[in-house]
């Protein structure tokens, strides 16, 4: 697919998407956040994808926020439109799992990105933060509600209420992303870390982080019994076949995601 703000890739099962703004630092306007929803969708649908990366053009900027031009003059009824929320939403319910690799500042919307994904390795220079505060709005990307699951509410608060900016070492500190590299080794890392994952069976991974996820938002008894009902699932695919005979045939499986 061909897109104007966005470059995609596909390598051994893992498919990058590259937002392409660097003289914006990388900051979405609504177009290129409709290009993200698209990608993520086209990688889920594409076989060959197990897992999916989100990364940002050049060496200073993951997503350094929304192009603020393009803020300023949105609309009360916009945020029911094209809402930057719902496309974030998409990102976090990906079927297949999702890596942010954060080469650099990742603010408002960007840290939200970053929030949704279902891991966060950055560059030791990268910079975090929301601060949409000193804009006169709140982060409604889902700031409010995914940044609190993921810190804690006292340290949403403070990042939300005071839009500071924090380095990447006092984001590890925060439980903010789960791991922190060198500038230079960032991408190595990444792709190594991908292919862990692009090895697991896609089905069993997709289930797991069905389950995970709802595991924040549902009761224990209803969480319980959809893990069941997910092993169920689980129980009758191929994978699970090849995967207990490779262990006990002592080789590694080889997963075809059926």
């Amino acid at each position: 697919m061909n897109f104007e703000y966005l470059l995609l890739n596909v390598e051994d099962h893992i498919g990058t998407i590259t937002v392409n703004r660097p003289e914006k630092r990388n900051a979405m306007n609504s177009e290129s956040w409709i290009e993200l929803r698209d990608a993520v969708s086209y990688f889920n649908q594409l076989p060959e994808v197990r897992v999916i990366v989100i990364t940002g053009a050049g060496e200073q900027s993951f997503v350094s926020g929304a192009d603020i031009e393009w803020l300023r003059d949105r609309q009360p009824l916009d945020i029911y439109g094209s809402a930057v929320q719902d496309v974030l939403l998409s990102v976090y319910q990906s079927r297949k799992p999702v890596i942010a690799a954060i080469n650099g500042y990742a603010l408002g919307g960007g840290c939200e990105l970053a929030t949704v994904c279902d891991f966060r390795i950055a560059s030791e220079h990268a910079k975090f933060g929301q601060p949409e505060i000193t804009l006169g709005i709140l982060p409604a990307g889902g700031g409010t509600q995914q940044l609190t699951r993921l810190i804690g509410l006292p340290r949403a608060k403070e990042l939300i209420l005071t839009g500071k900016i924090i380095d990447a070492q006092q984001a590890y500190d925060y439980g903010l992303i789960t791991e922190m590299v060198a500038k230079e080794k960032l991408k190595v890392r990444v792709r190594e870390f991908a292919g862990i994952l692009a090895k697991k069976p896609p089905v069993a991974l997709m289930l797991a982080k069905i389950a995970l996820n709802e595991s924040v938002t549902t009761d224990l008894n209803a969480g319980l019994a959809l893990e069941k009902s997910l092993q169920a699932i689980l129980f009758s695919t191929q994978d699970k076949i090849e995967g207990t005979t490779a262990f006990l045939e002592k080789r590694d499986a080889q997963f075809i995601g059926k």
